[in-house]
């Protein structure tokens, strides 16, 4: 085999080569084709994994900070309203002493008085009226119990106790000043005697001896 012939063979078997590598290469990229869809897909799904969770997420913690807003401003209307109603307190409690002494006043006027001083009369008790209209206005009522009424000791204040003819152990037998309220909170409570026990009859005790 001559020379020339010999550069034929060599080109010849190059040729082929290259056909082959281009063959393989061909093969290769078309296995990366098939394989690179679901590589793509299983990370377009954790993707939308990930976004969903952090889209809870975001959602868990704008949920919590709308509730802590909602708290805070229910917190703030509930002090600004405790402020408006029991700031006057400490006032309230002084013009109950005022109340009282119109309330006496009242209840030393007699028939006679009444036809002298008629017109003094009723300006008296058109101030404790007006006074009370402004103790209501501001969420102050008046405690008024009665006679035979169960004592609590959360509103009344015993100031005697005694027997009674009729009144069991433990209600009330006299009432000596009306209590107060200020919003749910107790202003002053009302002066009480409280009985302690249903007075005895003589005939009575001479049986039991």
């Amino acid at each position: 085999m001559d020379k020339e012939d010999e550069e034929i063979d060599l080109e010849h078997h190059e040729g082929m080569q290259r056909h082959e590598e281009g063959i393989s290469t061909s093969t290769d990229n078309g296995d990366i084709e098939v394989e690179s869809p679901g590589l793509e897909g299983e990370q377009q799904d954790k993707t939308l994994d990930e976004l969903k969770e952090e889209n809870k997420n975001l959602s868990d913690k704008m949920m919590r900070a709308l509730a802590e807003t909602e708290n805070i401003r229910k917190k703030f209307f509930k002090e600004k309203k405790d402020a408006e109603i029991y700031g006057g307190t400490k006032l309230a409690r002084g013009l109950l002493s005022v109340l009282d002494n119109l309330n006496r006043a009242l209840e030393i006027v007699d028939g006679e008085m009444k036809e002298k001083q008629n017109a003094f009369f009723e300006g008296i008790e058109l101030t404790k009226k007006e006074l009370l209209n402004t103790f209501s206005n501001h969420e102050i009522n008046e405690l008024t119990p009665q006679e035979g009424e169960k004592f609590d000791p959360k509103f009344h204040q015993a100031m005697f106790e005694g027997p009674h003819p009729n009144i069991e152990k433990g209600n009330i037998i006299q009432v000596m000043a009306n209590g107060f309220t200020i919003g749910e909170r107790l202003l002053r409570a009302a002066q009480v005697g409280v009985s302690s026990g249903v007075i005895q009859h003589k005939e009575e005790d001479d049986k039991s001896t």
